[in-house]
């Protein structure tokens, strides 16, 4: 089905005259009031037929009524002459029902998607660049890097960061003052230091590597001074096969040889969760989300990834707001994308657990009752994109099939990694 859907896009695409990428104005409306309206503006005048605007997204029921209640009316006072259809979509096959609706002409204006689906709708034409449109340059200057990447496709940008998340380190107390430290190491070799206190043969271990998949190896990758492409995106060959990359798989699979981390990395037990709350690991790498509950603070402390000559790096996740090539409005359309990236709507979606995508908007935020939140914020500065191109759901695969087989002894790093870079760079020529 989902061939089909693509291939009837594809077909569309071919038809549409697309707009060269930047063009900020679309002649088939008046052009939108700025988004930003200071103390001493005075409210937008209504106008007789406001444009009116579909956007898709699928915030939990928590997160909606945040959204409708403070973002929704916020914007509903300042523009008048913009009416917001905002729908509640499930998650689950939105990127179909995008190609579906595209393809039928149905399509909303602005969507909020997983940002691993930015590249793949751009390539097919679905979305509208945005590089060139009024106040792009300003979003971009004071958005995370890492974040902002995630909207790229083929150097350009198909989208905006809306908010983030990414994995930091987290410690069992418990385990931590057993091992002789009475706060988080900032450095791996500071963490090292207390591998003679573990006992591998009894489940306790150093840390935990939650598993052989990219999200789980980047972070460690990353930090260990290893490398996917170079930093366009364009090659995976000099880099995902360097020196500094096989040194950091090698690093990681020695770990697991000699019994510094448990058997997780493998997907066997004691897994991530399970250990750390268990004690077998003094350390695992996790989302925000373990922090579900205010009391686990009691019990465990986030902190930064521990660094490796300096470097702490970890993964970005989280959700882009796009805007359709087909969209009617598209002036109407940015400003609404805009108006989401102000530091007032950013702050007011942390509220629902939404982390900023922003610098400014970061230093808004009050971590008093959320203390955890101020370590994943910190994190996000420094946090890497995924390659962002139609193709990563290959790319994905590729990448955990070569860890996991230098990891079981099937091939060399070295090997598995030429041979990984390989098929990369074959799928970013397509782009």
């Amino acid at each position: 089905m989902k061939k089909r859907l693509i291939a009837m896009l594809l077909v569309l695409v071919l038809a549409l005259s697309l707009a060269a990428c930047g063009s900020s104005t679309t002649g088939n409306e008046p052009a939108a009031q700025s988004t930003s309206q200071g103390a001493d503006q005075q409210p937008a005048t209504a106008t007789a037929d406001p444009v009116e605007i579909t956007f898709w997204h699928s915030y939990s029921e928590g997160e909606e009524k945040i959204f409708n209640d403070t973002v929704l009316t916020a914007f509903a006072a300042q523009h008048l002459e913009i009416k917001v259809n905002a729908i509640r979509m499930p998650y689950e096959g939105l990127d179909e029902q995008l190609i579906t609706a595209v393809s039928g002409d149905a399509a909303p204006d602005v969507i909020r998607m997983d940002l691993t689906w930015v590249s793949q709708m751009a390539k097919l034409g679905a979305l509208e660049c945005v590089n060139g449109y009024d106040g792009f340059d300003a979003i971009a200057a004071n958005a995370l890097e890492g974040s902002l990447n995630t909207t790229l496709y083929k150097g350009q940008n198909y989208g905006l960061p809306l908010n983030a998340n990414t994995t930091v380190a987290v410690y069992n107390n418990a385990v931590l003052a057993e091992y002789g430290f009475d706060a988080p190491p900032t450095t791996l070799d500071e963490l090292m230091g207390a591998l003679d206190k573990t006992d591998p043969a009894n489940d306790k271990y150093l840390f935990c590597v939650s598993g052989s998949y990219n999200w789980a190896m980047l972070p460690f990758i990353w930090t260990l001074g290893g490398t996917v492409t170079d930093p366009d995106y364009t090659t995976a060959s000099g880099y995902l096969n360097s020196a500094s990359t096989v040194n950091a798989l090698d690093t990681i699979v020695s770990w697991y040889n000699d019994g510094v981390i448990g058997p997780a990395i493998m997907g066997e037990q004691p897994d991530g969760w399970g250990g750390i709350e268990a004690g077998n690991y003094t350390m695992f790498v996790e989302g925000p989300w373990f922090f579900s509950s205010a009391d686990k603070l009691d019990t465990y402390t986030p902190a930064l990834v521990p660094s490796v000559d300096g470097r702490s790096i970890s993964i970005v996740g989280g959700e882009d707001i796009v805007m359709t090539s087909t969209s009617k409005n598209k002036e109407a359309a940015w400003t609404f994308m805009q108006f989401m990236l102000e530091d007032e709507q950013q702050v007011a979606m942390a509220g629902a657990g939404m982390i900023p995508v922003t610098a400014s908007a970061m230093a808004k935020i009050d971590t008093s009752a959320s203390p955890y939140v101020a370590v994943y914020m910190e994190q996000l500065k420094t946090a890497e994109a995924r390659i962002p191109c139609s193709s990563w759901p290959t790319i994905e695969t590729i990448l955990n099939t070569a860890f996991e087989s230098v990891l079981r002894g099937q091939a060399s790093s070295q090997e598995a990694l030429d041979n990984a870079a390989a098929q990369i760079d074959e799928l970013l020529a397509q782009e």
